[in-house]
């Protein structure tokens, strides 16, 4: 069995930034180390198929079920790491950018509680391959037809205010300090600024073209856009702006940017009414 997901982890250094990750996990059988052709190909595909440019290093994570004693289960969660790390470098991943290849032990589970413990157990055989990758330069979106990055006195109804700091986490519909500080701005801007009226409205990025909303990773609803703009329209009433001032929608990926995926992870706010 093989799966792969991606996300966003926050790493803390006194303030909040994102490195995107993607994680590839491959399934072993109950006390082996072994791959077989299908894994192997698998695995090997799915770093070759990624951006080599954008690569800054490769992880390597094993993991055994609960069962069997502490010492077996992390020499054999190494040796499943080590299987993988072997593979890659036989098919040209260059070892440099391996920087870790670590057995994790087994994973522990309250086998009172949980369902379908053999499905679980399964996926916790698995070893975990983490690209992590190097951060994208900051692209300042440009003024101009109709779209501002501040609140100023000559908006016109219809005009969109992007904001660049204004941007969420992948699934996410979380204010993180960096938003909140943005938001702050905006909110001194429309206590002076205050015959606006204006649309907060939610975007998102990167689902399947038969769905035009994505999940939210808190709630595990389809509505994760309406739920960035939601969120914003709540911080501002915390920050004393009028109700009837304004209203929030979510317009799922209705509206791209064009740019990269996380330029339309966004909330805008556009002049209803002056």
């Amino acid at each position: 069995m093989i799966r792969f997901f991606t996300f966003l982890f926050l790493l803390s250094f006194g303030c909040l930034h994102a490195q995107e990750q993607v994680v590839h996990s491959v399934y072993f059988e109950f006390d082996k180390f072994n791959l077989d052709a299908k894994q192997a190909e698998s695995v090997v595909g799915f770093i070759k198929a990624t951006d080599s440019t954008r690569i800054e290093s490769i992880s390597i994570y094993g993991y055994c079920d609960d069962r069997g004693k502490d010492a077996y289960n992390f020499k054999l969660s190494n040796n499943r790491a080590t299987t993988i790390q072997n593979k890659l470098i036989e098919n040209g991943i260059k070892n440099k950018i391996i920087v870790t290849i670590e057995g994790k032990g087994r994973v522990l589970i309250d086998d009172d509680i949980v369902e379908n413990l053999p499905e679980v157990r399964s996926k916790n055989r698995r070893v975990d391959v983490v690209i992590n990758f190097k951060e994208l330069p900051k692209e300042v979106i440009v003024e101009g037809n109709g779209i501002y990055n501040t609140l100023s006195k000559d908006l016109k109804v219809g005009d969109r205010i992007f904001l660049n700091d204004l941007l969420f986490a992948r699934g996410s519909s979380k204010l993180t300090i960096t938003t909140k500080n943005e938001l702050d701005k905006v909110a001194r801007l429309l206590h002076k600024y205050k015959n606006y009226e204006f649309e907060i409205q939610g975007h998102v990025c990167c689902t399947p073209p038969y769905q035009r909303e994505a999940i939210d990773m808190d709630t595990k609803k389809r509505q994760l856009s309406s739920n960035r703009a939601e969120n914003v329209y709540k911080y501002f009433i915390l920050k004393r702006i009028a109700k009837n001032r304004m209203k929030f929608k979510g317009y799922g990926t209705t509206q791209p940017l064009g740019k990269e995926s996380e330029y339309d992870r966004r909330v805008e706010l556009v002049i209803t009414k002056i």
